[in-house]
């Protein structure tokens, strides 16, 4: 078995900028806020390629964000658009790396992010999907990206929903079945995964289980029996799982 090896703290790792080259602090504008003790080289640093060091200088320097959001770095670009004013975002709504695109569909009014519902980038899609309400919705319910779909589940209104209940992804569906109203959500006590019947065990009103009693999964029956109109036990008690036949005799026992 080979030793484990302690991974090696930030601050051990020489301080690179962007394209390799070593640093000085004496080639750097901010020599002011150095004095300050608001950077410092190989731990908080803007000129540094390693992200944490990056986000350490705009955490402690908001207000120099807004110089950094065109900067040739993409990472320099998205962590600076995670501090600058928002009124100063809309332009990294094209930036050509998606780390910034998703920045900028985050924290822009959700108006203004709208037409990124059909970003090229997934990642961007879903930040979308998360800002999104209502109608504005629909169209990412039908995304080619089932974790899109699955963002877009989430929010989008209940009724909408109808439309991914066949939806190819299990993951995908258990979503629906958690938010679908009651009446729609009766038509998916038949779905082909069991891990989608139990969610919908789970949430159908105790009088609506009565489909579920025989299903053939034993996990599916257990939440049943937990959860059914108690005139619907007695088939249970004669479960051939004895934890399923169990919890239905104890309520049935029960007062």
């Amino acid at each position: 078995m080979s030793a484990h090896v302690a991974e090696e703290p930030d601050t051990a790792i020489e301080a690179l900028d962007w394209q390799g080259r070593p640093l000085r602090c004496q080639d750097c504008p901010h020599e002011d806020i150095h004095a300050e003790g608001r950077c410092d080289l190989g731990k908080v640093c803007v000129a540094d390629r390693r992200r944490k060091r990056i986000d350490r200088f705009f955490s402690q320097n908001a207000t120099l964000a807004a110089r950094y959001l065109d900067h040739p770095y993409f990472e320099v670009r998205a962590l600076a658009a995670k501090h600058a004013s928002v009124f100063l975002l809309a332009p990294l709504k094209d930036d050509p790396e998606p780390d910034v695109r998703v920045v900028a569909a985050a924290r822009l009014p959700a108006a203004r992010v709208k037409e990124m519902r059909f970003d090229a980038e997934p990642r961007v899609r879903i930040a979308v999907a998360e800002r999104l309400e209502g109608s504005d919705l629909v169209a990412l319910l039908a995304d080619g990206d089932y974790q899109v779909r699955i963002a877009a589940a989430r929010r989008a209104p209940p009724d909408a929903l109808v439309y991914l209940m066949h939806d190819p992804e299990t993951d995908v569906r258990r979503v629906v079945a958690r938010r679908l109203p009651q009446a729609q959500l009766t038509r998916m006590a038949s779905d082909e995964d069991p891990l989608v019947r139990v969610v919908v065990a789970e949430h159908l009103d105790p009088d609506r289980l009565a489909p579920l009693v025989s299903d053939p999964d034993m996990r599916v029956r257990f939440v049943v029996a937990e959860r059914i109109d108690p005139r619907f036990l007695p088939q249970l008690t004669e479960d051939s799982v004895p934890p399923v036949a169990e919890i239905a005799r104890q309520r049935l026992a029960s007062p």
